[in-house]
Order: C-alpha cells, then structure tokens, then sequence
C-alpha cells in the first residue's frame, strides 16, 4: 500500500511540474491606482494558493479557540481517571467495533 501512495505522489508531483512548465508566460496583475506587477502565471498561482490557504487557516482559528476552552473547562481539575479513584470501578473501554461489510 505504501508504494502506492509514493507513486500517487510522484505523479502529483511530476503533473505540477509539467502545469508549471506550461504555464510560464508573463502575465501582468493590475493593482488599485495604475500600480502593475509583471510575473509567471505559475507563480500568481501559487500566491494566490497560498493566500487562499492561510485565509482558510486564520478563519478557522476563533473556533479552534474556542474548542480548546471547551475542552479545557471539560477536562478533571486532577489528572486521575474514575478507574483510578474507584478501585470498584471498571476501567474505561471503547464500544466494540462492528464492520457491516462495506
């Protein structure tokens, strides 16, 4: 399984590169008040990707705050578990799995 997955990436890889490649010819982006900028279309791409992605990560960030304070409110004031102040109590064990075929 594992060399499949080295060889999906060589070929995303090497299908970037060649849309680089391809697309290398200057292109002018226009700025407010006349201003101009004069590059590769592959690099205005990559900015605008980029861009694209921090803006998707800061946007994410109040709520990724806000979990964490949830989850520090939930957490034990002691690190001790219900299993290890109740000597009668069973441990902790997650559900049985069930596969229904698919």
């Amino acid at each position: 399984m594992s060399i499949f997955i080295w060889l999906f990436r060589a070929f995303l890889f090497f299908a970037l590169f060649a849309f680089a490649l391809n697309n290398s010819d200057e292109v002018v982006v226009r700025w407010f008040f006349g201003r101009e900028w004069h590059s590769p279309l592959v690099i205005v791409v990559l900015i605008a990707f980029g861009m694209g992605c921090a803006l998707g990560v800061l946007a994410m960030v109040p709520a990724w705050w806000h979990h964490r304070r949830i989850a520090a409110n939930r957490a034990p004031a002691t690190g001790n578990t219900p299993a290890e102040t109740d000597g009668n109590a069973a441990p902790l064990t997650p559900p049985p799995v069930i596969h229904d075929g698919l």
